[in-house]
């Protein structure tokens, strides 16, 4: 098995250093972002809004960490709550997921709540960076032992780095902080002429910011670099050790 693992290593390196290979994937990557690609893929039945290479990264990172608790901001209509849900039934244990949006639309949480794999889900309507949201999760997290956490909410430098600040606390380590749409950066700038978010001004900025002043994470560049299409470049970030 180390063998197979040596080899790996080594192709996904020299794929790091293939600059064709990084321009074909981004290149592929913008030209399927004009039909909205990441919307079209579910899982066990719901929207999940996630490139499955990127779904295929989170599956290896929670099957390599075994997180009791997955923290995961921003929920739309659910599917990840139950991608997650649904990967630590296969675990065991009595791991849960704890969603967090600041509007939860009615038919969303009803047919989360009705799906087989919501006995490991909570909710909380507000916004994650809401002092009385904060107080909730970490009442909930002092319980766990290993914790693993999801960006995916309001895509603003602002938002995103107070969410860092926030919640990179609870990150156990060997864990991972993921934040997600940090591609955003390299995408054309007319990518999103109706957010508020855009080059110069997105969780890849915010991530920037963060590791400036906090040594207990890194970007995991072996992820994406294996990847080679993701929404999360440098977006993978591994903790290194506990508070």
């Amino acid at each position: 098995m180390s063998d197979f693992e040596d080899r790996n290593r080594s192709f996904i390196n020299q794929m790091a250093l293939d600059k064709s290979m990084q321009k074909v994937s981004k290149d592929w990557f913008n030209a399927s972002s004009r039909y909205e690609y990441s919307y079209h893929f579910t899982w066990l039945g719901r929207p999940i809004i996630q490139f499955p290479q990127d779904m295929i990264a989170t599956q290896e990172i929670i099957w390599a960490v075994k997180p009791d608790l997955i923290i995961e901001t921003g929920i739309a209509h659910g599917g990840s709550l139950i991608f997650y849900s649904s990967m630590l039934e296969l675990i065991g244990g009595s791991g849960e997921v704890l969603g967090i949006d600041i509007d939860i639309r009615e038919h969303n949480r009803i047919e989360v709540e009705k799906h087989p794999m919501f006995k490991r889900i909570k909710m909380l309507q507000g916004s994650s960076i809401d002092d009385t949201i904060v107080k909730q999760v970490y009442k909930l997290a002092k319980t766990k032992n290993r914790i693993l956490v999801v960006l995916d909410s309001n895509h603003t430098q602002e938002h995103v780095l107070k969410e860092l600040e926030l919640y990179s606390p609870l990150v156990t380590k060997g864990s991972y902080l993921i934040v997600f749409d940090t591609v955003i950066e390299d995408m054309p700038g007319n990518s999103f002429p109706d957010r508020p978010w855009g080059k110069g001004n997105n969780p890849k900025t915010a991530v920037w910011e963060f590791l400036k002043t906090n040594s207990r994470f890194f970007v995991d560049k072996e992820i994406e670099n294996k990847l080679l299409i993701t929404v999360a470049p440098n977006g993978y970030l591994k903790c290194v050790r506990n508070l």
